[in-house]
């Protein structure tokens, strides 16, 4: 009967990892509904209801001298409680766009921090280079 029980717990843990969701899964899910991923036609910037996170990125590493901690810290803390106060992007995109909505029951501590690794890690592309923002 233990190893019964041992083996129901195995199959039970074994499961949750099957439906765990990639770090790249959840950034499409959670963010690219409103931060477009991939460099952006000049038609597509008009129809935007964020920035896309290309230039996000760009700006927040600027912000943090690219410190990896200190990056994925103010992502986890700006998606949970943004403000103008933390705000890195420039003050024109705020202006067209308005200030990100918390995210706050939207996302886990545990899948931002997935998606804070990411972000990190992707954005911007190499060579991206900023250019004067239209926003």
């Amino acid at each position: 009967m233990r190893s019964f029980k041992m083996i129901v717990v195995l199959i039970a843990f074994s499961s949750v990892s099957l439906f765990a969701q990639s770090a790249e899964e959840l950034f499409n899910e959670k963010c690219v509904i409103c931060h477009t991923a991939v460099k952006p036609t000049a038609e597509a910037r008009s129809s935007f209801i964020a920035p896309p996170v290309m230039g996000v990125m760009f700006h927040v590493k600027e912000a943090f001298g690219g410190d990896k901690q200190k990056v994925i810290a103010f992502i986890k803390d700006y998606v949970l409680e943004p403000s103008e106060k933390k705000a890195k992007c420039l003050p024109k995109s705020i202006k067209r766009f308005g200030l990100m909505p918390s995210q706050k029951g939207n996302v886990t501590e545990e899948e931002l921090e997935k998606i804070a690794e990411y972000m990190y890690e992707n954005f911007p592309q190499r060579g991206f280079e900023p250019k004067q923002q239209r926003y």
